[in-house]
């Protein structure tokens, strides 16, 4: 037989053969297969016409037949081929539902330290067949372009998104917090502080952060300009120069190490980032992908909930 007549094998025509040599009757074949007997038949007679072999001794007056030698050799391969198309609907099917495959997922520091590990504790949990892969930044900066090209399915972001094919679920209003030494004068104020209070101060900040832009924005809008004596991309970097004594940090409070009991957290009016969790809004959502997303709404609403009464207290 020539290899290129394979291209006219169907697998039906396999099932109908499979069907044929466990009961050992076409009616009975048809019948498991929910076919018509012509039907078996027919693609019967076609696997034999492109193999050039006799499948099954057809014996006049019987209802039953008998496989040939050929046909034993060829049910084992057709065995083989049928449980691996099932194992492949089983595999397809469960990541359909969402019980397998892989989940990108776009994060960065402060997410990193505080949203993502309890999400991803509890979704490993929940869907364990599904592999998270992390693509971990300093800031959203550049994200938004991964999950706008397909290389991400989901990513932490902060409102105002940029333009794009994108959709999102708030998670979380994380407030502007000024951290200070924990023996400054500042730590005793009992008051949120203003922008122009702010302004008045050594800043320390983020570099490349579009939130950090923001909340310049407002300084400058509200209260004057803002001295910033030093900026750098690493929260821990930045705390450590406030206990150093370079100067006062105006960062969001998710990326505050609040157990160092050489700073002190005092709130500010600067309006808070808004965290998002994003996606394409043009391509499918898995499952899992949607159970992901729930599980880090749920996570920063507790989070919310905690944080809230602790500024209120401040």
């Amino acid at each position: 037989m020539n290899a290129d007549h394979l291209a006219d094998l169907e697998f039906r025509h396999l099932l109908s053969f499979r069907a044929v040599a466990e009961t050992g009757s076409f009616h009975e074949a048809a019948a498991s297969l929910d076919y018509t007997q012509s039907a078996v038949s027919q693609h019967v007679a076609a696997l034999e016409s492109l193999l050039g072999v006799r499948l099954f001794d057809r014996s006049r007056g019987r209802r039953t037949v008998a496989i040939t030698e050929a046909g034993t050799l060829l049910l084992r391969h057709a065995d083989a081929i049928v449980a691996r198309m099932q194992a492949a609907r089983a595999d397809i099917r469960a990541f359909a539902e969402g019980a397998t495959g892989r989940l990108r997922v776009g994060t960065y520091q402060s997410v990193g330290a505080r949203v993502l590990p309890e999400t991803l504790g509890i979704f490993t949990s929940l869907w364990p067949n599904v592999e998270v892969h992390l693509v971990e930044t300093n800031s959203d900066d550049g994200l938004l372009d991964l999950v706008e090209s397909g290389e991400l399915d989901l990513s932490f972001a902060v409102y105002p998104l940029s333009d794009g094919p994108f959709e999102a679920v708030e998670l979380f209003r994380d407030p502007y917090v000024l951290v200070v030494p924990a023996a400054s004068p500042l730590a005793r104020l009992d008051h949120a502080l203003t922008a122009g209070e702010i302004a008045k101060l050594p800043i320390i900040g983020f570099r490349h952060c579009r939130s950090t832009s923001a909340a310049e924005d407002y300084l400058r809008a509200n209260g004057g300009n803002p001295q910033w004596v030093f900026r750098s991309d690493d929260n821990t970097t930045v705390q450590a120069l406030v206990v150093a004594g370079i100067g006062v940090a105006l960062v969001p409070r998710l990326a505050v190490d609040e157990t160092d009991p050489r700073c002190a957290v005092i709130p500010t009016e600067v309006p808070p980032r808004v965290l998002t969790l994003v996606w394409h809004r043009d391509r499918y959502r898995s499952p899992g992908q949607v159970g992901f997303v729930e599980l880090a709404r749920q996570v920063c609403l507790e989070l919310q909930q905690r944080v809230a009464p602790a500024l209120a207290q401040e």
